[in-house]
C-alpha cells in the first residue's frame, strides 16, 4: 500500500488515464503525420568526428522495435583518439504500441550489466538551456564497460524520464494530434576502467550532433 502512496506511483496513474482517454478520442481524429527525411540522410561528417561503420538492422531486430526509421553508426574522432556510437530510432506514431525501447531493457537483455543509472545535464548548441539525458553505465564481464547516454525527443522537447515521455506523448496527442517521437543514444566504451574520460567523449560528441538532430527530427 505504500507503493500506491509514492509520487510515481500517483503520476503514472494519471498518466494511464490520460492515456485512456486520448486514445479514446483519438481514435477518431486523424493523426497528423510530420514528412522526416530518411535517417540515411543524417551526416557522416559531424564537425572532428566522422563515420567509419554503420549496422542496418536484421529483419528480426526491426520486427521486435517496429521503429518506423533506425540509424546505427561508429564515429571517430581521429585527432583525440576517441570513439562514440549514435542510435536513433524513430516512431512516426505510437498509436498502434510502436514505442521506443528503453537501453535499461535492451542492454541487460544482450548481456550487459547495469554499473550506474543517473541522469546528466549537458549544455549544447543551438538549444534554450542545458538538456538533461540518462546516463547508464553498463558491463559485460569484468573488462568491458561502456557509458551510455540516452533520451527521448519529440515536440522540441529533450525528455530523460520514460514516465514523462509518455505524458507528453498524451498530452501532445490531444492537443496537435501527433505521436512521433524518437529515442536518441549515444555510446562511449570505457578504458582502463575509467568511465569519467569515457563520459566526457560521449558528452562532446553529443555537443557536435546536436544541432543535426534538430534539423534532421520533426519539430
Amino acid at each position: 500500500m505504500s507503493f500506491l502512496k509514492g509520487k510515481y506511483a500517483l503520476l503514472l496513474t494519471v498518466v494511464l488515464l490520460l492515456q485512456a482517454a486520448v486514445y479514446y478520442v483519438a481514435s477518431s481524429r486523424r493523426e497528423i503525420i510530420p514528412n522526416v527525411a530518411q535517417l540515411a540522410l543524417f551526416p557522416s561528417t559531424i564537425g572532428d568526428w566522422h563515420m567509419t561503420a554503420e549496422y542496418p538492422l536484421t529483419d528480426d531486430t526491426q520486427r521486435v522495435l517496429r521503429a518506423d526509421d533506425t540509424l546505427n553508426r561508429d564515429y571517430v574522432n581521429a585527432s583525440q583518439a576517441k570513439r562514440a556510437s549514435l542510435w536513433i530510432a524513430y516512431y512516426k506514431t505510437q498509436r498502434y504500441a510502436q514505442t521506443p525501447h528503453s537501453p535499461k531493457a535492451c542492454l541487460p537483455g544482450s548481456g550487459w550489466e547495469p554499473v550506474e543509472d543517473a541522469t546528466i545535464t549537458i549544455a549544447v548548441p543551438v538549444w534554450r538551456e542545458p538538456i538533461v539525458a540518462n546516463k547508464y553505465v553498463v558491463a559485460n564481464g569484468d573488462d568491458s564497460k561502456m557509458v551510455a547516454v540516452y533520451w527521448f525527443q519529440s515536440h522540441n522537447r529533450v525528455i530523460a524520464s520514460e514516465y514523462w515521455a509518455r505524458f507528453w506523448l498524451v498530452l501532445d496527442s490531444m492537443r496537435y494530434r501527433r505521436s512521433d517521437t524518437s529515442l536518441v543514444r549515444v555510446i562511449a566504451p570505457v578504458k582502463d576502467d575509467d568511465v569519467e574520460s569515457a563520459t566526457r567523449t560521449a558528452v562532446s560528441f553529443i555537443q557536435a550532433l546536436f544541432p543535426d538532430l534538430l534539423r534532421q527530427l520533426p519539430i
